[in-house]
Order: structure tokens, then C-alpha cells, then sequence
């Protein structure tokens, strides 16, 4: 087996889910070290990863989807429940760039009350008053869920929010995309195939969007693969996706409990992650959960990583953050790769839409 995996992968070929799951359960740890930077080594110089300093603002822990593995929602009328107003969101944007800050990532809740609009206006604010920032303006999970309250489709809920100068709306809120797990942890979220028909709405907007796992719950490897597998064909499909990240659950203060998977699963599963996910050139590794051990991830097919300021969401579940940076980048450095700041990530072409007889294109809606 091992043989015709390196065969695939010196002849640039993906790699299937049998030999993946082979890999992740038999392959030794320099193995996977070897073959992921092989891959990783395709799109980007030897001995380098690039980095940013970032924040990840939580503009309100009112939500209704109820999933069992946060630590953060409050449901709405519950004591503790908040939604920062805009002077507040500008206070904790102007702390990031005091601290060298260049991107700003919001993440919240399903605020039941706030409406697509309500989203396109504060971003349209933002970017009139930091126009040298890059935003991540919300995630696809909440993006799902202000379409829906709004009663538009996605792809309205896209052109509203294009036209409020909206760039990029991450993958965020995917956990792990599998029915199964779903319906185990997050029955109120949405379906994987509403998950992608949104994110298929948002990239053919114009609007950039990336990819995420969390690992660490309770899944299988079976489900873990059925996340891949999905994400590898919805690139081959569309397109447009730059970035891969994965990071691990925090399970203090949830409903769902447990223990954290070890820095070497993770760090395992980040080299499955970038030899399967051959259609995605940029992998991310997680400060945010892994603190220092993450930039070990270099080493595991890894060319990218973030250096957070805050994020209350894990935070919550037990994540630390600090703002030694130099520590971070001490650490790239200990493995071997020299950290190279940079800005926002180019985004690839979308792929070529197949033509439907007798029909235009088909907008994505919501269901």
C-alpha cells in the first residue's frame, strides 16, 4: 500500500479514502511527515510558512442552534446574553491594530433577530473606516442562518452582502460535514448539502471563502473521511476555495464534554489533511487550539498559520491565547521554516460551469 501511495504522490495524483485511512492508521509519524511535505512543497517554497496576526471579534453569544460541543451561546432573553454594538466592534478592531493586526474575522451566533441587512451595514461601516484591514466577514454556517431568517435566497443573501463591499465570508461553522454527526451534536444547524449550497452561493458572487474541520469530538475516521471526500469533490466541482484549516475541539464548559485528541493525532490528521486535499493549495495549522505546538504542523504538510488576539468562542471551551508573537514565531523557526508575514490569500478561479440545455445558470437558494 505504502508504495503505491508514494507512487500517486510523486506522479501528483489524489490519493483515495482507503489509502487515506491506511495512512492515517499505519504510517509512522516521519512517514507522514515526509509525504505531506512532498505534497506541501507542490505550491510553496521549501523552508518557509506565512503568517498573519489577527482578531476573531464575537459580536454576540445570542444563538438558537444549540450545539452540544459550545461553550459560548446563550440562548436569547437568558441572562448573560450580548450583541456588541458598532462603537464596541471598533474598539476591539482598533485594539488588533494596535497590535500589528491586519485581518478581522467576526464570528457569532444564530441571532434570531438580526437580518442579513443588519450584517451588510455594519461591514460597510467597517470598511469605510478600515480600509486597510482585511475582513472575514462572517462564516457560511451564520450566513446560512441570516438568509433564512431574511427569507432570501443565498444567492440574494450574497448580492446584499457583495454589495456592501463584502470580500470574504469563511467556511466556518463546518465542524465536521457529516450527516451523522449532525444529527448527533447540531440537529438544528443545517444538512452538508445545504452547508455547500450556500458556500457555491457565495463564491459565485465574487466573494471569497476558505474551508475548515474541528476534530476531536466524537467522530469516527469514517466520518472524518466523508468531510474530506466532500470537500475535495466540491473543489474539483467549483472552485474558489485557497485555504484549508482544521483545529481541535475544547471541551471545558460544554454540554458535549470529553478530552482534547492529542497534538500528535492532530498533527497526524493535518498530513492526511494536506496529501488528500491535493486541489487545495494553502493549509492552515491552529494557534488558536495548538499554541505553539501547532507550528509543528509545518513539518506535517502545514505552509500557513494565524496568530490570534482574541476569540471568546474558544476561549470559552479553554483555548489560551497570548500576545507573545515572537514565541509563535520562535517556534516556526525551531522546526525549520522561516515565518514570512503576509497579506490576503489569492483566491483561484472558480471551475467552468457545466451548461444546462434550454437554461441559464441555476442560483443556488436556500432551503
Amino acid at each position: 500500500m505504502l508504495s503505491e501511495i508514494r507512487r500517486r504522490i510523486a506522479d501528483e495524483a489524489p490519493i483515495d479514502r482507503t489509502q487515506a485511512a491506511w495512512l492515517f492508521e499505519n504510517a509512522d509519524d516521519d512517514t507522514l511527515s515526509e509525504l505531506a511535505t512532498a505534497v506541501r512543497d507542490r505550491f510553496h517554497p521549501q523552508g518557509r510558512a506565512t503568517w498573519l496576526i489577527m482578531a476573531i471579534i464575537n459580536y454576540t453569544n445570542v444563538c438558537v442552534a444549540k450545539c452540544d460541543y459550545c461553550a459560548f451561546y446563550t440562548l436569547p432573553n437568558k441572562p448573560g446574553g450580548y450583541l456588541l454594538s458598532q462603537d464596541q466592534v471598533f474598539e476591539k478592531i482598533d485594539a488588533l491594530t494596535q497590535l500589528g493586526g491586519t485581518l478581522v474575522a467576526f464570528n457569532g451566533g444564530f441571532h434570531p433577530k438580526l437580518r442579513i441587512t443588519d450584517y451588510a451595514e455594519l461591514f460597510a461601516n467597517c470598511h469605510a473606516r478600515y480600509p486597510h484591514l482585511t475582513f472575514f466577514e462572517t462564516t457560511v454556517a451564520e450566513f446560512m442562518f441570516a438568509c433564512k431568517v431574511s427569507k432570501v435566497s443565498y444567492a440574494e443573501g450574497a448580492r446584499i452582502l457583495k454589495a456592501a463591499g463584502t470580500e470574504w465570508i469563511t467556511g466556518g461553522g463546518a465542524e465536521v460535514l457529516d450527516e451523522a454527526f449532525r444529527k448527533r451534536h447540531s440537529p438544528l444547524k443545517y444538512r452538508v448539502e445545504d452547508f455547500y449550497d450556500a458556500q457555491r452561493a457565495v463564491l459565485e458572487a465574487g466573494i471569497g471563502s476558505t474551508a475548515t474541520m474541528v476534530i476531536g469530538f466524537d467522530e469516527t475516521l469514517e466520518e472524518r473521511l466523508n468531510h474530506l471526500e466532500r470537500l475535495r469533490d466540491f473543489q474539483s466541482e467549483v472552485g474558489g476555495l485557497p485555504s484549508f484549516l482544521c483545529w481541535t475541539y475544547k471541551p471545558y464548559n460544554t454540554e458535549l464534554g470529553g478530552g482534547e485528541v492529542s497534538s500528535r493525532e492532530y498533527l497526524r490528521w493535518l498530513a492526511i489533511c494536506r496529501i488528500y486535499l491535493h486541489n487545495i493549495p494553502t493549509i492552515r495549522t491552529s494557534v488558536l487550539t495548538q499554541n505553539e505546538r501547532a507550528l509543528e504542523g509545518l513539518r506535517f504538510g502545514a505552509n500557513d498559520f494565524d496568530i490570534p488576539t482574541e476569540d471568546e468562542v474558544t476561549q470559552k471551551a479553554g483555548a489560551v491565547i497570548h500576545h507573545e508573537f515572537e514565541r509563535i514565531l520562535g517556534a516556526a523557526r525551531a522546526v525549520g521554516y522561516e515565518p514570512v508575514q503576509r497579506g490576503p490569500l489569492a483566491r483561484p478561479a472558480l471551475a467552468p460551469r457545466p451548461a444546462i440545455p434550454g437554461d441559464g445558470a441555476q442560483p443556488s437558494s436556500a432551503r
